[in-house]
């Protein structure tokens, strides 16, 4: 029996007792599991690789976060050197002390 015949006789025995709550609820639960069933099947997850295809995107999505992470504090670690170099160098310049290294 397929999921939507089971679908369609909840839906006829609801419809034929002024529905009892077990009915609805029985109805509620498998019109969800055809939802669901479809929702997967349409997005391709609906096969036994698509657990392992998920797994390995996650990986995927972390480890670009991580290197998008450490890519950023390198930036800024840089920029932070530079702008500290710069200062000293000011400094140098400011004090005269770069007058002394010229010949």
């Amino acid at each position: 029996m397929r999921d939507s015949d089971m679908l369609a006789g909840l839906v006829a025995q609801a419809e034929g007792r002024a529905g009892d709550l077990v009915t609805i609820r029985a109805l509620v639960e498998e019109a969800s599991e055809i939802g669901a069933a479809r929702a997967l099947d349409r997005l391709g997850l609906s096969d036994r690789a698509a657990e392992d295809d998920l797994r390995e995107l996650r990986q995927l999505l972390s480890a670009w976060r991580d290197a998008k992470s450490a890519a950023k504090n390198a930036a800024i670690s840089w920029m932070v050197r530079a702008c500290l170099a710069v200062t000293l160098l000011g400094m140098a310049v400011k004090t005269g002390l770069v007058s002394l290294v010229r010949p």
